[in-house]
């Protein structure tokens, strides 16, 4: 058990700093050497876990679908348009929607499948559900529409990029769907929909941090007092916070062994191949 939760934050630990590697340099520049500096594991260990640089990318765009939960309870509409804004603060705070989507821009197909594939599914699905729900015109063709949504989201969110590093966004994809909702829905559902989304993300994330810091202090003054401060906290605790990257995996399929210091056999093959 122990062999595998090492392994599992291995993995983790190295497409978390691969994220921040390919969101920094896009995927052509990124070099190996910086992921392992970055993720602080030998090159034997990265090569246990992926056979090259595309491999690591691979599993990011994987990853960043990870970010977003579609509610199924309630309006469809109204849980695509937040789960759109979901991901419209993500590709803010969370370094992994932003390599994934660089990565999928940038055409690392990789022979894989196809970058923005599941989004435009689940966008379909979702427009499925509306229509069985009454929302959504019966006329309208589900993965057409959820193409239109998809290209139209990822446009705005490189123009909002480009405007203002993003910080628009959030009004940016309102208004995206300020102009779409007419087309798909009908008007008594669009009355209540709110195209900014049902949560304010950023002023929950605010709270969040505001309510560990306030945890924080009145731990260090219990501490100071000689006193529990799991006592004065607990109580104080709540709330979960915002879903980031997807849950840790093992190796790759198929693999045993350890992860070791040393590089397994054709890992030299991959290495020249993957350094940038």
């Amino acid at each position: 058990m122990a062999k595998q939760a090492r392994a599992v934050q291995t993995w983790r630990s190295i497409v978390d700093a691969a994220a921040s590697v390919f969101d920094d340099y896009g995927y052509e520049r990124a070099a190996i050497s910086e992921i392992l500096r970055r993720a602080k594991v030998t090159k034997g260990a990265l090569y246990f876990h992926f056979a090259s640089k595309e491999a690591i990318a691979q599993a990011i765009m994987d990853e960043q679908t990870s970010t977003v939960e579609f509610e199924q309870e309630g309006s469809p509409l109204q849980s695509l348009v937040d789960g759109g804004q979901q991901f419209a603060f993500a590709l803010r705070h969370n370094a992994m929607a932003r390599a994934g989507t660089r990565l999928s821009i940038e055409g690392v197909f990789l022979g894989g499948p196809h970058p923005w594939g599941e989004w435009i599914d689940a966008t379909a699905r979702m427009l499925e559900l509306g229509q069985e729900r009454g929302e959504v015109f019966p006329q309208i063709d589900p993965m057409v529409s959820a193409k239109i949504i998809v290209a139209s989201f990822t446009g705005i969110q490189l123009v909002s990029e480009a405007d203002s590093g993003r910080a628009d966004l959030r009004e940016q994809v309102a208004e995206m769907w300020r102009h779409i909702l007419p087309s798909i829905a009908h008007p008594g559902v669009i009355a209540h929909i709110k195209p900014e989304g049902r949560v304010d993300l950023a002023a929950q994330a605010r709270e969040k941090a505001e309510r560990e810091e306030q945890e924080a202090r009145i731990a260090a003054e219990a501490k100071e007092a000689g006193s529990d401060p799991a006592a004065d906290t607990g109580s104080r605790s709540g709330g979960a916070g915002l879903r980031g990257g997807g849950s840790g995996r093992g190796t790759r399929a198929g693999q045993t062994g350890d992860e070791g210091d040393e590089e397994p056999a054709g890992a030299g093959v991959a290495a020249a191949g993957g350094a940038a």
